[in-house]
């Protein structure tokens, strides 16, 4: 139960935020571990503390040791794997650093059921039936899913990293070119998946094909955008729902907009401060969710409906609603643009992993 090779853990107090989220990214195990020159371990940062320092305002420069746990829970070299199991059940912690008596980093234990990715039951929905009108003659013959990004289309990446993550029941929503996307996917076997498909007569928006779901789905489920990239484990957000015991989590991701003007703030006629073309930063939305069952009693019969409007509408009702952060990579092939960068990105970003 301990994990080989935690060099690629380890990160300096000094070291930015950007670079312990290139760690945490990296390492897949959602904890970096804040060392010093002798290696003796100042603190933990977990994914979780990431994403609640975004939402505070983090910026990306900020060092590690503004964020870090400075009192994380640890063991000693002399534990055992009954005692360490032990731990983790008090604690409520799944990743513990294990340190010598000098308090010098010498390994990470994790549960023994993490070591490999444990099959998961929840029900995964692709929507894939968008005309793709922004991408123009790209997809006057293709649907925008089956576009190649790298040496692949982007459906069968999106595909497949479900699969990698334990994730096998996976239902594509087709509506344009819908037996395009059929034929190359067929029942999913060759993927490692059991594909079915919700087949969209009529456009029905970005949530709209949730209503050809059969009524016994099991709470809860993954809906993503099919034109979405990225690398995020969908575990974790699978576990961030749960543990936050809400009815809908949206995937968030930041934009920034920078000003190019100098911008003045006023009181009346009086000047009380200008700065100089500056950035804004936003949360928007990823196109990533997980979805209680009850979510799927507010979609209208037979209509068009989008995600916003269903989230809204939980709101409205006084449904619990959370946010989770997004810092891996994450990239949305809505406009040609995105499509070129997707491509130039694609080998850095799937293919060393």
């Amino acid at each position: 139960m301990f994990i080989d090779g935690i060099d690629r853990l380890v990160v300096r107090p000094e070291q930015s935020m950007r670079e312990v989220i290139e760690v945490i990214d990296r390492a897949e195990l959602q904890v970096a571990l804040v060392v010093d020159e002798g290696r003796h371990l100042l603190g933990t940062i977990t994914d979780g503390d990431v994403r609640r320092a975004l939402l505070r305002g983090m910026q990306l420069d900020d060092a590690a040791l503004t964020v870090m746990n400075p009192q994380p829970v640890v063991a000693g070299t002399d534990a055992s794997e009954v005692a360490l199991e032990a731990l983790m059940a008090r604690s409520g912690l799944r990743r513990i650093p294990v340190t010598d008596a000098e308090r010098v980093l010498v390994g990470l234990a994790v549960p023994r059921s993490e070591l490999g990715p444990a099959a998961a039951s929840n029900l995964v929905v692709i929507m894939a039936g968008g005309l793709g009108t922004r991408l123009e003659e790209l997809t006057k013959d293709c649907p925008k899913p089956l576009l190649p990004v790298g040496a692949k289309p982007m459906l069968e990446t999106i595909v497949e990293r479900f699969v990698s993550q334990g994730f096998a029941r996976i239902a594509i929503a087709v509506n344009y070119r819908a037996d395009m996307i059929m034929a190359h996917f067929g029942d999913g076997a060759r993927f490692g998946a059991r594909i079915s498909y919700l087949h969209e007569d009529k456009r029905l928006g970005t949530a709209g094909a949730l209503q050809l779901l059969p009524p016994d789905v099991a709470d809860p489920l993954i809906v993503v955008n099919g034109d979405v990239l990225t690398t995020i484990d969908f575990r974790r957000l699978l576990s961030f729902h749960q543990d936050n015991a809400c009815t809908a989590t949206m995937g968030v991701t930041y934009h920034d907009v920078q000003i190019p003007y100098g911008v003045v703030t006023l009181t009346d006629n009086r000047v009380n401060a200008i700065v100089e073309k500056p950035v804004y930063r936003y949360f928007v939305n990823a196109g990533i969710y997980v979805l209680n069952r009850a979510c799927l009693d507010y979609l209208p019969d037979g209509e068009y409906f989008d995600m916003t409007t269903l989230l809204e509408r939980l709101l409205a009702d006084g449904r619990p609603v959370s946010s989770y952060p997004i810092h891996e990579y994450w990239q949305d092939v809505g406009r040609k643009a995105d499509y070129e960068r997707a491509n130039r990105e694609y080998a850095s970003v799937f293919e060393q992993r």
